[in-house]
């Protein structure tokens, strides 16, 4: 099931009228985005394109979608959103029979939706914050369907454990981006008790004798690997290629962690993962 890389065609907007996403400033967002993030999540989708032709129901979950459509800053031109490109990554080979995207905004989710009916897919978009359209996702899924979930918050604090919980429902993989750079930031500050930014995150996480035992500089490698093992007990296990993404400056910020309940998902995310400087585990 291992493909070859997947080429960073760049599409022309179906919906060149709707709603471009461009970053918070408006000048554009990183070229991590596609390079990195949209990249590792379809070649893992490519490689594994045979085995989703097995299933008759194919699930794409996307609960922070945005509209579909990015804007590099720099570039003159827009490139398809992680959405669209995952629509397109299989659509040749076995197309996604439901693709269910969302966004905190009604015209972004709205934009993304429109843009992948154009595309063919069948598609529903929420509107809302993520934590309460997975649930109403989770309820539309075809029985039995096989699904692929991409996770992509725009902070460690919309990263709630209940929005894996509601996935963990389904027979679905996940692949999920991690803030470090958030987490850098702020997880020294956590244990102030008004400071409860992640508790949402990794519930309990602040009493756990891991944590509290962790030297300042060590509490984040303790709270990444608590969340991951609250995670695990929903039934999943990671694999060990965890990729950094670097923006571009070049400083980490996020981390690329695949989950699965059986070990070929996790051993082909690694070999698509795997790379110079882009192997990272705590547990080594």
């Amino acid at each position: 099931m291992r493909g070859k890389k997947v080429e960073q065609t760049i599409h022309p907007d179906p919906c060149p009228e709707l709603i471009v996403e461009r970053g918070p400033k408006d000048e554009g967002v990183g070229a991590w985005v596609p390079e990195q993030k949209h990249r590792l999540l379809c070649e893992y989708l490519h490689a594994t394109r045979h085995a989703w032709k097995k299933w008759p129901s194919r699930v794409f979950i996307d609960p922070f979608a945005g509209p579909g459509r990015i804007q590099v800053k720099g570039e003159p031109f827009t490139r398809d959103g992680g959405a669209v490109r995952a629509w397109r990554t299989l659509a040749d080979t076995a197309p996604f029979t439901h693709m269910l995207v969302g966004d905190i905004n009604s015209e972004r989710a709205l934009a993304c939706e429109k843009r992948l009916k154009t595309l063919g897919a069948s598609v529903i978009s929420i509107a809302g914050p993520a934590i309460e359209t997975v649930p109403r996702m989770v309820q539309v899924v075809p029985q039995g369907a096989l699904c692929m979930a991409f996770v992509d918050p725009y902070n460690l604090e919309l990263l709630s454990l209940a929005i894996i919980q509601e996935l963990a429902k389904l027979k679905v993989d996940l692949a999920v981006n991690f803030s470090t750079m958030d987490l850098q930031r702020n997880a020294e500050l956590e244990f102030d008790p008004a400071r409860a930014r992640f508790d949402g995150t990794a519930p309990g996480w602040r009493e756990q004798p891991s944590v509290l035992s962790a030297s300042r500089p060590n509490v984040k490698a303790a709270f990444f690997k608590y969340w991951r093992e609250q995670v695990r007990k929903l039934g999943f296990d990671h694999s060990r290629e965890m990729p950094l993404v670097h923006n571009d400056q070049g400083h980490p910020i996020y981390r690329m962690i695949f989950f699965a309940r059986h070990d070929l998902p996790n051993r082909i995310w690694g070999d698509v993962a795997r790379g110079p400087n882009r192997s990272f585990s705590f547990d080594e």
